[in-house]
């Protein structure tokens, strides 16, 4: 079964190199680079990717959905954030989406209906891979992950040099990416 990223868009774009936005102009360039980046992304790996981005601040009193080259893209309704309708995604699919934003609140969200969340700038290094590395190692891995360092850092009985349970899982799932 393939997993359903849900993407909070301009959360990753603030996280990326791209986000230039001094101008409506650029924000639309930006937004279409992420976009075919992800196409990409989609085609490599085959999961289902839907990106959030928040459009309450224009005018347009409906919720917006397009599909570009498999990537399902949603612009917010007036009066509402791309934080509420991930929040939603994530409550109705629970365990079968994997969550990609820099927000707390998102986060908790996710970790609190089975979901997995990952930080942008830790997708972002996932999405700028041509190919999966085999020399990836774990300390690599855990670097990049700033949540992956605090699972760490509990205590733990029995071996020291062995990971943790929650921190080989997760591991497991980031190979998938």
């Amino acid at each position: 079964m393939a997993t359903h990223v849900i993407i909070d868009g301009y959360n990753l774009l603030g996280a990326s190199d791209r986000s230039s936005r001094m101008s409506e102009k650029n924000g639309e360039a930006s937004r279409e680079g992420l976009l075919h980046d992800l196409a990409r992304y989609q085609h490599r790996v085959g999961h289902t990717i839907t990106v959030v981005f928040d459009a309450w601040r224009q005018h347009g009193g409906t919720q917006h959905h397009e599909h570009r080259t498999g990537v399902t893209v949603i612009f917010t309704k007036q009066g509402e954030q791309a934080d509420q309708v991930i929040q939603r995604m994530v409550r109705a699919q629970s365990q079968n989406c994997v969550v990609v934003s820099s927000d707390h609140e998102i986060m908790a969200t996710a970790h609190a209906h089975g979901a997995m969340a990952l930080r942008s700038q830790v997708f972002l290094a996932k999405l700028r891979e041509q190919t999966v590395p085999s020399h990836l190692s774990e300390s690599t891995m855990l670097q990049d992950d700033p949540d992956m360092n605090e699972m760490r850092r509990r205590d733990k009985k029995g071996n020291p040099r062995k990971l943790s349970k929650a921190v080989r899982q997760r591991l497991r799932k980031l190979k998938k990416f």
